[in-house]
């Protein structure tokens, strides 16, 4: 079993940056990749980037150039998020998959409580 915690949410005004943090325990080594989903009010949860156990990391095509996925460590993932837009405002979700750098939700075994970025004036 892995437990995921995200931190890093909040209110920022568009233009404004946040690092989310995504801190896994328990059976971290059977974890391949690291993914960050969002998701707002009505629509599906969506692919924003993943992170292998290796480093080789993947966007989604819409979203590239402000954001970035790092790992400082197996545990600990996180997500850049630069020029934040009001579109960006959403409940981001940190997720653990046994796959390499699945896209599906469906490929995520485990997933986080997500934490809710707002960008407003």
């Amino acid at each position: 079993q892995v437990r995921l915690v995200e931190s890093g949410g909040g209110l920022v005004q568009p233009g404004g940056s946040l690092r989310l943090s995504c801190e896994a325990s328990g059976s971290i080594y059977s974890i391949n990749t690291v993914g960050w989903f969002r998701q707002t009010p009505g629509k599906q949860r969506e692919l924003v980037a993943n992170i292998s156990d290796v480093g080789v990391t993947k966007y989604a095509d819409s979203l590239k150039g402000r954001f970035t996925i790092g790992r400082d460590n197996v545990a600990s993932v996180w997500l850049q998020i630069n020029d934040l837009e009001t579109e960006d405002t959403a409940v981001y979700f940190c997720a653990a998959s046994r796959l390499r750098l699945g896209r599906d939700v469906n490929d995520y075994d485990y997933w986080g409580q997500g934490t809710q970025v707002t960008v407003s004036l």
